[in-house]
């Protein structure tokens, strides 16, 4: 066996040569950890200020550290930035947890416990505060893993094994909707209501007691599962017709009849035994859910990995690309940014060249980058999108990929092209009748005429925006456009309302379980700085829900922002621990605001 790294849980290395446990400084754990899990290479001068201030010559103490590691591990340790060279065939957990398999990550020995389980450092409160965002980070990249894993095991048949990985994930965090939905939906399909019900009661309880509120949609619909059963057959031609109405239902707006159609042609293409109809009649219903029915996307999910396996087993790659493209965009939705990029770029290698598959693959991809704040690359590969969906005429992927890339000029400060951007977003989706996409590109049009400083036109685009959204019943769409309407509210002077606004953004883009994750820590970025503008008593509550929300996450720039704000707030070490993670984004926004 090679070098293997184990992060997770109490550290330790086994290697080859069976040395175990070779380091004994604290630091020098601390030290390979941030070498491991930084995106980039630190310089020397930064590592010594995070873990070495302290000390008398932090360089030199900083060199005794490479040194231990060096030596430790027996691997290649230099440079400034320091590079940490491992060999090909080594094994670190914490990267297996972010881009391995489930199958590889379920049984990592570590799965569940905290990185760098009971090392403590004394005297490097920056340190401590990249390492709480870190234990964050990989806690929840576990949860993800398990959940995933419970997926990959149901669409397998496995409904003991898919239970008991997903009352593990639901154990790490019992107010996620979706672990909880999971848990008792395998309950329910394995035929075991009375611990279906038991499962609800106690849920019911949990969610009125800690948030105030009834379980949701997606619990509800878990609820309403039944233990597979067969359907009468019929021939592929009779499936095709169910499939055909319930895919022109679902495009008419009668969403929920054309979902129940698009669910029994699944059952009758499961009677017949039909491979290709099996796949197909799965994806249309997976999207049906995911796109068109809020608060679907945990059965969404099941659907899809259901239709990946089917595809891998039968033979049918582009299949096994919408699938998989499908299961990415849920996990960017759900800010699981990593498993996400793993599907994506898994889907492209399977696309078979396909112009329309590659187009949305890559907007997913560059809208993946966005949310993580690597601004270059999402720019990259969301140009590429918009280019590959106006070749095959698919109007709807252009259209997202030049808001997503509208965005991203937003965000960096670049106004010209955000506007240019967002308007032939707009004008794509008036032309195409995407009347339900529409509230998305106008928001952040909006507030780019905010950034312009042309508050009147704002105010005209936000309050459309805002009505649309309303009227569709949107909770992503009514966040964005309410939070927009706070900034407009603020510019004008009106700061009490725009604080009312931006509350009540955050409770409408949360009111179901399938939210997007990323609008929510945009929406508490802008509370915090109101928050400290104003001196609100409630500020140190929002940085801090921002602080956990954007490192679980891994949200670098709204990670940085947290660490900003609770800085001024006056909390040692945060300051210098923003600069650190920061020292990779490339916003010159940011670069302002650290300044």
């Amino acid at each position: 066996m090679g070098l293997t790294v184990h992060l997770l849980g109490p550290p330790r290395v086994e290697r080859a040569d069976g040395v175990a446990d070779p380091m004994r400084s604290r630091k020098s754990w601390a030290l390979l950890a941030c070498l491991i899990l930084s995106e980039r290479p630190l310089t020397r001068g930064r590592l010594a200020g995070l873990l070495y201030a302290e000390a008398e010559d932090p360089l030199r103490a900083l060199r005794w550290g490479l040194a231990e590691i060096r030596r430790g591990l027996g691997v290649t340790v230099d440079g400034d930035p320091v590079v940490l060279t491992l060999p090909p065939d080594a094994v670190v957990d914490v990267d297996v947890l972010a881009h391995g398999s489930w199958a590889a990550a379920v049984d990592l020995p570590g799965l569940g416990s905290d990185l760098l389980e009971g090392l403590t450092v004394r005297d490097a409160p920056a340190f401590e505060s990249w390492l709480l965002s870190e234990r964050r980070r990989t806690a929840a990249a576990a949860e993800a893993i398990l959940h995933e894993a419970a997926l990959g095991r149901l669409a397998a048949d496995d409904l003991d094994g898919a239970s008991r990985l997903a009352q593990r994930a639901a154990g790490m965090s019992p107010l996620d909707e979706n672990h909880q939905a999971l848990v008792i939906r395998l309950y329910r399909l394995a035929g075991d209501d009375r611990a279906a019900d038991r499962q609800f009661a106690a849920v019911t309880e949990l969610f009125r007691k800690e948030l105030g509120v009834a379980p949701g949609r997606a619990i509800e619909q878990a609820m309403g599962e039944g233990r597979r059963q067969r359907e009468v057959a019929a021939d592929d031609a009779s499936i095709e017709a169910i499939l055909e109405s319930g895919a022109a239902a679902v495009a008419a707006g009668v969403v929920e009849t054309g979902v129940r159609s698009l669910r029994t042609a699944v059952r009758l293409a499961d009677r017949a035994g039909s491979g290709p109809l099996r796949v197909t009649a799965r994806l249309r219903l997976a999207e049906a859910l995911v796109h068109s029915l809020r608060g679907m996307d945990e059965e969404g999910l099941a659907v899809l990995y259901e239709a990946e396996r089917l595809g891998l087993d039968a033979g049918y790659p582009v299949a096994v690309a919408r699938a998989r493209a499908e299961i990415g965009y849920v996990d960017f939705l759900r800010a699981r940014y990593d498993r996400s990029h793993r599907w994506l770029t898994d889907a492209l290698t399977v696309a078979g060249g396909s112009a329309g598959i590659t187009a949305r693959v890559t907007t997913y991809l560059g809208a993946v980058e966005s949310d993580r704040a690597a601004y270059g690359p999402a720019a990259r590969l969301l140009e590429q999108a918009a280019g590959l969906a106006r070749s095959c005429a698919d109007r709807r992927t252009e259209a997202y990929a030049l808001s997503m890339l509208g965005r991203v000029h937003l965000l960096t400060g670049a106004l010209e092209p955000a506007a240019e951007h967002l308007e032939a977003a707009i004008r794509l989706a008036e032309r195409d009748h995407w009347l339900a996409f529409l509230p998305w590109p106008q928001a952040l049009r909006g507030e780019v005429h905010l950034a312009a400083a042309e508050p009147a036109a704002a105010g005209v685009v936000l309050q459309q925006a805002f009505a649309r959204a309303c009227q569709l019943g949107d909770p992503c769409w009514e966040g964005i456009s309410a939070r927009s309407l706070a900034l407009a509210a603020e510019a004008g002077g009106a700061t009490e309302r725009a604080f009312d606004l931006l509350a009540d953004a955050r409770r409408r883009s949360n009111r179901l379980a399938d939210s997007y994750v990323w609008l929510d820590a945009y929406i508490l970025d802008a509370q915090c700085s109101l928050g400290r503008r104003h001196g609100h008593p409630t500020t140190p509550l929002w940085v801090g829900a921002l602080r956990r929300l954007a490192s679980r996450t891994g949200m670098r720039e709204m990670t940085v922002r947290a660490m900003r704000h609770s800085a001024a707030l006056g909390n040692a070490g945060d300051h210098d621990a923003a600069r650190l993670l920061a020292a990779g984004i490339a916003n010159p926004t940011l670069d302002e605001l650290l300044a």
